[in-house]
């Protein structure tokens, strides 16, 4: 019994992860990869094939990006259906679909499937999905689109897929120049983009330009349609200048001329450190956009960021290298969690990371946020471990006191099969005056992207989607007119009051 015990954990822990998805192993799938810097015109191409293709999907990195996709089929009198985490628009004659990576439906197969910026598959929280989309996407063609130093990670995964594989190659359409002397900021010209690292950099600068700029900004902790607002009026020319985090380097077309850095160091999570060039490329190839500009500038604000440009700039890019991370499966889950025989999702990751094999050029990897989330789940009592499965994916922050209340509540209507309707955690006043006043604001939005992500994992507990879309709605409206304001950095003596009011008509209930 105990020697069938073992060859049964072995044949577990030992993974051949193209077999995992069977549908795509029958298609005799074609691959292609449209490789080049930004700028080049491969993700152009790349639409014009799913335009022409009876039948297709495209998968993108963001909401944003997944929102645009189905918008431009749209324009070509596409049918088309969007599918993200937190809203769905079904069109039931729609051969085409646009949705987020992570959103992959591998029991549909189509034509044609795109997967953008392929170099993803490097990224520690999401690199699994881009693995398992070029691995297990059910098409007959799959175009890749992304940057050179992803080449040689698509030919090692294809030739472990033993499928054929060809690689287009891009060239940028025109010419990026590294300026020579720094810039400071009282000689900004129009169509230029700052670089700043944080959330509360960003916001600085804009309190120092603006009295004499027309300012858009752009940072992580936007939601997706209060960036896209921003960028639109740069892109209308409303404002002048942009001021922005490398939020900006994955999606956004915008008709920036100039990209300035203000530092060259960035907090990536776990400490501070020097931007490297591949971090530089993909924010520098911003710049010049073809169509608006015949060539494009990147430079600094400072002497010392300018020197280290200038040093990194011109070293060759990290190239991606093997292992490749991949994340549990749910399949994996329960059978892992009946060989431990713990309900604990914490000691089954674990366990994973450190025993799990796959065959090929693949590793066993643990997501950060969702250890995060187990520590705060396996605290629960009564919840199933698919349960746990499925709300350590939820997008969710530690960071945020009003986020994690919500999570709280929310796996507690979970446990219960309690039916939770959505409410917001603040009333909104007129304008925000601090930025801790907007930060309140953007937090109650990510809250509301939870609730919704709820509610199509689970609708019949979260049916609210439709009073929670309309109230980010209003809520977005609101951060964009702040953003257009004056905003305080620091709490100031006549100002503590009114602070202290809004964060007072923060509701209790979630």
């Amino acid at each position: 019994m105990k020697d069938r015990w073992q060859e049964q954990l072995q044949i577990l822990l030992n993974c051949d992860l193209k077999s995992q998805f069977p549908l795509a192993r029958s298609l005799n799938r074609k691959l292609k990869f449209f490789v080049g810097p930004t700028n080049s015109g491969k993700t152009y191409s790349a639409m014009s094939k799913l335009k022409e293709a009876n039948s297709g999907l495209y998968l993108a990195p963001l909401r944003l990006l997944a929102l645009e996709g189905y918008e431009d089929l749209k324009t070509s009198n596409i049918n088309a259906t969007l599918i993200t985490g937190e809203e769905q628009i079904f069109d039931e004659e729609a051969a085409h679909i646009c949705s987020t990576i992570e959103m992959i439906d591998y029991d549909l197969d189509v034509d044609v499937a795109i997967i953008d910026e392929v170099q993803m598959l490097d990224d520690d929280e999401r690199g699994w999905a881009w693995v398992n989309a070029i691995i297990g996407c059910p098409a007959k063609q799959i175009i890749m689109t992304g940057s050179v130093n992803a080449l040689d990670a698509v030919k090692k995964i294809a030739s472990y897929l033993n499928e054929e594989l060809e690689i287009v190659r891009f060239k940028r359409k025109n010419e990026l120049h590294l300026l020579e002397k720094y810039t400071s900021l009282k000689e900004l010209k129009p169509q230029t983009a700052l670089i700043a690292f944080s959330r509360s950099e960003v916001l600085k600068l804009k309190q120092k330009l603006q009295k004499s700029h027309r300012v858009s900004v752009i940072y992580g902790n936007l939601s997706p349609e209060v960036r896209r607002d921003e960028a639109r009026r740069f892109r209308e020319k409303k404002t002048d200048i942009l001021i922005a985090t490398d939020a900006i380097a994955m999606g956004l077309n915008l008709p920036i001329k100039t990209i300035l850095f203000t530092t060259h160091t960035k907090f990536d999570g776990v400490s501070k450190r020097a931007i490297n060039v591949n971090e530089i490329i993909q924010i520098a190839g911003r710049a010049g956009r073809y169509g608006h500009h015949e060539e494009g500038f990147i430079g600094a604000t400072s002497r010392d960021t300018l020197k280290y440009l200038q040093k990194e700039f011109f070293k060759p890019i990290r190239t991606i290298k093997p292992p490749f991370k991949v994340k549990i499966s749910s399949s994996q889950l329960e059978g892992l969690t009946s060989y431990i025989k713990t309900n604990s999702l914490e000691k089954v990751l674990k366990f994973f990371i450190d025993n799990m094999y796959f065959d090929g050029p693949f590793i066993a990897s643990n997501i950060a946020s969702m250890i995060s989330a187990a520590k705060i789940l396996d605290k629960k009592n009564n919840l199933k471990m698919e349960d746990k499965y499925m709300l350590s994916q939820a997008p969710i922050t530690t960071k945020s006191t009003i986020i994690l209340q919500a999570y709280d509540a929310y796996i507690a209507a979970v446990i219960k099969n309690r039916i939770v309707r959505y409410k917001p955690s603040i009333t909104l006043p007129k304008k925000a005056v601090t930025q801790r006043d907007l930060l309140l604001v953007e937090d109650e939005v990510k809250k509301i992207s939870l609730y919704l992500w709820l509610s199509y994992k689970l609708p019949e507990l979260f049916p609210d989607s439709v009073k929670a879309s309309i109230t980010r709605a209003s809520f977005n409206n609101f951060i964009e007119k702040s953003l257009k304001s004056n905003l305080l950095d620091e709490e100031k003596n006549n100002t503590k009051k009114f602070d202290n009011s809004f964060r007072d008509r923060r509701r209790k209930r979630f």
